[in-house]
C-alpha cells in the first residue's frame, strides 16, 4: 500500500441548486462534487503538486472500447514520448479496494495498455508495475 500526503486543497467549489460542483482545472469545467470525484480531484493535485507530473500529460475520463462495451478510465498519465504509461482507477472512500476493482483496472489495460497501474480510495492506494504478464506491488509512483 502506497502513503500519498495529499496536498492542501485549494479547490474552487461552488453550490447550485443545493448542490455542490468542483471546478477541474485540467478540464476547465465544473463537475458535480461526488465522493468519486472529491478522490479523483485529490489525487490529480497529488501527481501534479507532490510527484511534479506535467499536467499535459494526464488525461481524465477518456471514453474507451472494451469489446461491445463503453467505458471509462479515470486517470491516464502519458510518459515524455506521449505514450500511455500509467492508468489509475478512483473510487469513493466507502469503497474499498477489492480484487474485482483490479480486475477493473486490468480490463481498461487490455485496450490501454500501461506500464503502471493504481487503484485508491482516497484513504488507500495500492500500485503496481507491469512486467510482462506479471504484476509486481510498488511502494511509490514512479517518478516521469
Amino acid at each position: 500500500m502506497l502513503s500519498i500526503n495529499y496536498p492542501e486543497p485549494a479547490f474552487r467549489i461552488k453550490k447550485e441548486n443545493e448542490k455542490e460542483f468542483i471546478f477541474d482545472a485540467i478540464r476547465r469545467k465544473w463537475l458535480l462534487l461526488t465522493p468519486e470525484e472529491w478522490v479523483r480531484q485529490n489525487f490529480i493535485q497529488y501527481l501534479l503538486q507532490e510527484m511534479n507530473y506535467p499536467q499535459a500529460f494526464i488525461a481524465l475520463e477518456k471514453e474507451i472500447q472494451l469489446g461491445e462495451l463503453r467505458k471509462r478510465f479515470d486517470i491516464l498519465v502519458y510518459d515524455r514520448t506521449h505514450q500511455p504509461w500509467m492508468m489509475i482507477e478512483c473510487k469513493a472512500p466507502t469503497v474499498p479496494l477489492t480484487k474485482d476493482v483490479l480486475v477493473q483496472l486490468l480490463r481498461y489495460n487490455i485496450t490501454v495498455p500501461v506500464e503502471y497501474m493504481a487503484i485508491t480510495n482516497g484513504s488507500n492506494t495500492i500500485a503496481w508495475r507491469k512486467i510482462g504478464l506479471q504484476l509486481e506491488v510498488i511502494d511509490r509512483l514512479p517518478v516521469l
